[in-house]
């Protein structure tokens, strides 16, 4: 998926972006509107981590979702990752 989609699917998208992001609030999400660099800047914020962590975050959950939100894990800061077969713990 790619943002241009996700832009256009807000409204059904903000179950999903809840579910990945718990901190965002209805009102965070009702700002963001489908805006990525909105949906950013309120995940450094509410995450407390750098703009280029935030920003990775939000692409790595753009180009994996697959319409499925209860397959993806509720954010609670940390994250897994898995690269060539191995999985690593993230950071917060």
């Amino acid at each position: 998926m790619n943002w241009d989609q996700v832009e256009g699917k807000w409204k059904q998208m903000k179950g999903a972006v809840r579910e990945q992001w718990g901190k965002l609030t209805d009102d965070d999400l009702q700002a963001i509107g489908g805006r990525r660099d909105q949906l950013i800047g309120k995940i450094q914020e509410r995450y407390g981590i750098i703009r280029e962590e935030a920003t990775k975050r939000v692409d790595e959950w753009v180009t994996s979702y697959q319409g499925e939100p209860a397959m993806h894990q509720r954010d609670t800061g940390q994250h897994e990752t898995t690269h060539a077969g191995r999985t690593t713990g993230g950071h917060s």
